[in-house]
């Protein structure tokens, strides 16, 4: 089992001494130069595992608030997002996999919004986006946020051989052996509470889950997930 958080709360110079783990986000808004990449590389020191989400062009339409966020405009709006078979997609694609070659990352998290829904033409964009990258030795985890039926989460899985992303206390993945988890917060109302910090029942609740796992990546993306990592990390080795 590996556990990190989504990011590096207390800094990075501290996180690389108390994890060996980190998924990067700072990639799916917009992507840092090579160097900076092989920085942390180096600055993480040999035994440390990266992983990292994938530009938010390839998945997210330009109407996507985190678009604004990043700050980023761009023209031919129809061109982007969705896994279109454009090669605006296609270039962020190799400009994400430049990233996670540099960093020598495992895992590359590809996170569909919650309007990328279950239609005949998402189906046919998926199917061709990842039948036609080149990813190297990367695994590849797909998180969806809209409603999908879970046989065609399976179909697709298999095909295109993608781990089914979710968060272990609100779903199951179809995928197995390997698990790649992603805990958010919790859910009220339809919405994401990530100030939710985890009890320890919960985190005893998350051991449980993820031990019926031969691999499982657990990071923690909610406001205390630094503490609530450690904690867990602490219930793992029988200190709770």
């Amino acid at each position: 089992m590996k556990v990190g958080c989504c990011g590096f709360p207390g800094g990075m110079k501290k996180y690389f001494q108390e994890f060996s783990l980190a998924e990067i986000q700072k990639t799916f808004y917009s992507l840092p130069k090579i160097g900076t990449a092989e920085r942390w590389r180096s600055q993480a020191g040999e035994d440390f595992e990266f992983t990292l989400k994938a530009w938010q062009l390839i998945t997210h339409p330009p109407s996507s608030p985190t678009y604004r966020k990043a700050g980023i405009e761009v023209k031919d709006k129809e061109k982007y997002g969705f896994f279109k078979a454009t090669d605006e997609v296609f270039f962020a694609w190799e400009k994400t996999r430049e990233i996670a070659e540099a960093l020598r990352a495992s895992v590359v998290v590809i996170q569909c919004p919650p309007s990328f829904t279950q239609t005949e033409e998402n189906l046919s964009n998926l199917k061709n986006f990842f039948g036609s990258i080149e990813r190297g030795r990367l695994i590849l985890a797909i998180e969806l946020r809209a409603p999908w039926d879970r046989g065609v989460v399976a179909e697709i899985c298999k095909e295109l051989e993608l781990v089914h992303c979710v968060d272990p206390l609100r779903d199951e993945p179809v995928t197995a052996k390997l698990a790649y988890f992603r805990l958010h917060g919790s859910y009220e109302k339809g919405r994401i509470n990530y100030r939710h910090r985890y009890t320890d029942e919960e985190l005893r609740k998350l051991k449980d889950k993820v031990l019926s796992y031969r691999l499982s990546y657990v990071l923690f993306n909610n406001i205390y997930m630094g503490e609530d990592a450690k904690r867990f990390l602490e219930l793992l080795r029988g200190n709770i």
